[in-house]
């Protein structure tokens, strides 16, 4: 299994734990004890950073569809009784979405700068 697909396994299975943290009752929902907000940041972060790392040419359709999904869930949360969807809360997952593709997406443009990374060309005596 290769970097990026394992990228988008682990980006499959986080999206499936924010589902579950997103839609589930209240006090069913798995915190690690942080402020609300940074594990929200995190989650999304993170989450960003593995789709754009599995698809970094898709960079684009990757930010749409995980602000889609960030904007999806907290729509989603106004169907539940003890939920409630507000616009802060999507402003902080979409900015953590937003800052996860954008840090795979610098880090696949400049990953041959980071040291040990460097490729020598084989016709040549000149590094790339």
């Amino acid at each position: 299994m290769n970097f990026r697909r394992a990228a988008a396994v682990l980006g499959w299975l986080l999206l499936g734990l924010i589902a579950y943290s997103t839609l589930s009752p209240i006090g069913m929902r798995p915190h690690i004890g942080t402020l609300v907000h940074v594990e929200r940041f995190g989650a999304y972060g993170l989450l960003g950073f593995l789709f754009a790392t599995a698809c970094p040419r898709r960079i684009t359709f990757v930010l749409g569809m995980v602000l889609g999904v960030a904007v999806g869930f907290e729509l989603l949360q106004m169907l539940s009784a003890d939920r409630h969807a507000r616009v802060e809360d999507l402003a902080v997952k979409m900015t953590g979405a937003a800052c996860g593709a954008g840090a795979a997406w610098l880090a696949g443009r400049h990953w041959w700068r980071f040291p040990g990374q460097a490729r020598i060309n084989q016709n040549s005596n000149h590094r790339r």
